[in-house]
């Protein structure tokens, strides 16, 4: 038996599953706005799992937003504020009295369908997380992998490849630079490119819709949004040839990545032969939570 839990701006959502990956307990929780209580709602959170579960649990794993600095040993990058420049989970370990592990939400996704989900056996695969933001992590051979900095799967805030004229004049990122994948990919940004095209306003989910209805405007904003897409992806083709690359989020229901995208990958990926899969979640709104508790291994609970 083993807890994972995914620690969100808004609510916090923790699971007990097996060794099989069976789900035996699942509760919710909102997140509190400071660093003290959240450790504490977490500690409450796991000590219900174990008894709706009806069984001690040895071992927790975390995803959260952002991630742990391996050089200070803090949380960085997180959206949730009050966890920055804080030491997250040696404070939680010491907080719930046994061991955990904790990684950044992307990764977490990544690993659960690498488990037992969309992409299940594969040697590489990566997570692409499509939503208001753009994410992503990386899972060889079952084991999520960080980096020497931990930043491995960092994708979106790379630059768009191979930008044309047109596409170099686009507002700041948030993390400061232009031109990173997220202002061309994500939910907002698929709706701020209808508008820049003439159109109207509408949100991601509406213009994949008006598209299937055969509005001409959505058609073309979803065009240029697979081709970007495509060109982002083979970058990360270029650098990693993964088995599969799975994606979640919002974004990632729009049935035109699945049907559009993987035609245009051979225009830019460096190969004769596109051999990376391009799968949707098994798994939904679940994958993180499963993700985290994967986090520990049959093996490394021993």
């Amino acid at each position: 038996m083993r807890i994972g839990i995914d620690l969100g701006g808004t609510k916090i959502e923790g699971i007990a599953i097996d060794g099989a990956g069976v789900e035996r307990a699942r509760l919710r929780t909102p997140t509190p706005p400071s660093y003290d209580a959240t450790i504490g709602a977490l500690g409450a959170l796991v000590s219900a799992l174990e008894a709706q579960a009806g069984a001690a649990v040895r071992a927790v794993g975390v995803g959260m937003p952002g991630s742990i600095s391996p050089a200070t040993g803090l949380a960085r990058n997180g959206n949730s504020t009050w966890l920055n420049g804080r030491p997250f989970d040696r404070d939680l370990q010491s907080a719930l009295g046994r061991p955990v592990r904790v990684a950044n939400d992307a990764n977490c996704f990544a690993l659960s369908e690498a488990t037992d989900g969309a992409a299940a056996g594969a040697g590489i695969v990566f997570g692409v997380i499509l939503g208001t933001g753009c994410g992503g992590g990386l899972v060889v051979d079952g084991r999520v992998r960080d980096g020497a900095a931990g930043v491995a799967g960092e994708w979106g805030h790379n630059p768009l490849p191979w930008a044309t004229p047109a596409e170099t004049e686009i507002a700041p990122c948030w993390c400061g630079r232009r031109g990173c994948m997220e202002t061309w990919v994500s939910g907002p940004a698929i709706a701020r490119d209808h508008v820049r095209a003439g159109a109207g306003a509408m949100t991601a989910r509406e213009i994949a819709a008006a598209a299937e209805a055969g509005d001409a405007a959505a058609v073309a904003t979803l065009a240029r949004w697979a081709d970007r897409l495509a060109r982002g992806l083979a970058v990360v083709i270029n650098l990693l040839d993964p088995d599969v690359i799975v994606f979640g989020g919002g974004v990632s229901q729009i049935g035109a990545l699945y049907r559009d995208v993987p035609p245009l990958l051979s225009r830019y990926v460096f190969s004769d032969v596109v051999a990376t899969k391009l799968a949707p979640n098994r798994h939904g709104d679940s994958s993180g939570v499963r993700g985290a508790a994967w986090l520990w291994r049959t093996e490394d609970l021993k």
